[in-house]
């Protein structure tokens, strides 16, 4: 039918127009239901870009899926190379790196003498003193294959490991991409710090076995479906409360060993907000070369949190 021609008669032209104002008032009320508000918007434009900051964050050269090793250093010195005869082999590398030696708590790194390596970003040669990620500067950082291969030492314990990160590692190369839960206002929940005594502390286990006494600083308490929720929240000297926890999916679309969620320090009356939209995978699930401290009993959940992070689906 062709109804805007002029030789049809009015009452179709009547009919035409009626119908196509009834459309319009239903456009209009569609429109209404499904123009996101400016809050929306902004909610979106928020979390999109932190996850685009945490992928970029994760995958950089020198990020947690840039490890290729962590070699235990046992009293004594050890030669450290790619090749098969050294004590400390690396997956990546030159063949010989040089000779690492542990007495008590004091390390000293020798260079071979004919591989090109820096020490905190400078040439370097001879030996030199190694700091640990236990000493207020943090680790020393040795540079190798033209910066993009570097080992720092941690201490774990009363151990110390050789931790190597290469921009070649097949984690990284191989990087598979992030996967979220739909990200939902509701999980952005208002909270309450319940402060602890002064120095309190919270024994931390990590999946490597070792325990450490962590800065306890409080609890916080939230609500959700009409129950009462508590995380005791940890104090890595950042400025955030960092929270360790497991619910009901981990294991069943999050990752088995728990997520990690920072939060603001609360403010003068105790008020934090949660944005479990925010909670995210440790890097020990993208590589086994992590030491990722765990879950508390006291922050395993029974809730399923259905926001943040899904477990890590690697690349076969």
């Amino acid at each position: 039918m062709r109804l805007s021609h002029p030789w049809h008669r009015p009452l179709l032209a009547i009919a035409f127009l009626s119908t196509a104002l009834l459309a319009g008032c239903g456009d209009k009320e569609d429109a209404a239901t499904t123009t996101p508000s400016a809050e929306d918007v902004a909610f979106t434009a928020v979390q999109q870009a932190w996850r685009e900051q945490r992928k970029a964050d994760l995958t950089k050269p020198d990020g947690w899926t840039s490890l290729v090793g962590l070699h235990w250093i046992d009293p004594g010195s050890h030669y450290i190379g790619s090749d098969a005869d050294n004590g400390i082999r690396l997956a990546k590398g030159p063949a010989h790196l040089g000779l690492v030696t542990l007495k008590g708590d004091a390390l000293r790194f020798a260079v071979e003498s004919k591989v090109a390596v820096t020490l905190d970003g400078q040439p370097t040669k001879g030996s030199v003193t190694l700091r640990t990620d236990a000493d207020p500067a943090g680790p020393s950082v040795v540079g190798f294959d033209e910066g993009r291969g570097i080992a720092t030492v941690i201490k774990r314990g009363q151990r110390y490991a050789l931790r190597v990160k290469h921009a070649d590692a097949p984690t990284r190369v191989g990087f598979a991409g992030l996967d979220y839960w739909p990200a939902d206002r509701s999980w952005q929940i208002p909270a309450r710090f319940v402060a602890h005594p002064a120095g309190k502390t919270l024994d931390v286990v990590s999946i490597i076995g070792t325990t450490d006494a962590v800065a306890n600083p409080g609890v916080v308490e939230f609500e959700r479906d009409d129950k009462t929720f508590r995380l005791e929240a940890l104090d890595e000297g950042d400025g955030k409360l960092f929270l360790i926890l497991a619910d009901r999916t981990s294991g069943h679309g999050s990752y088995g060993a728990g997520r990690y969620l920072y939060a603001n320090m609360p403010d003068p009356q105790g008020r934090v907000l949660l944005d479990f939209n925010q909670a995210y995978n440790p890097p020990c699930a993208f590589t086994s070369f992590a030491t990722c401290p765990l879950p508390p009993l006291e922050n395993r959940l029974d809730l399923q949190i259905t926001a943040g992070e899904k477990a890590y689906a690697k690349k076969l």
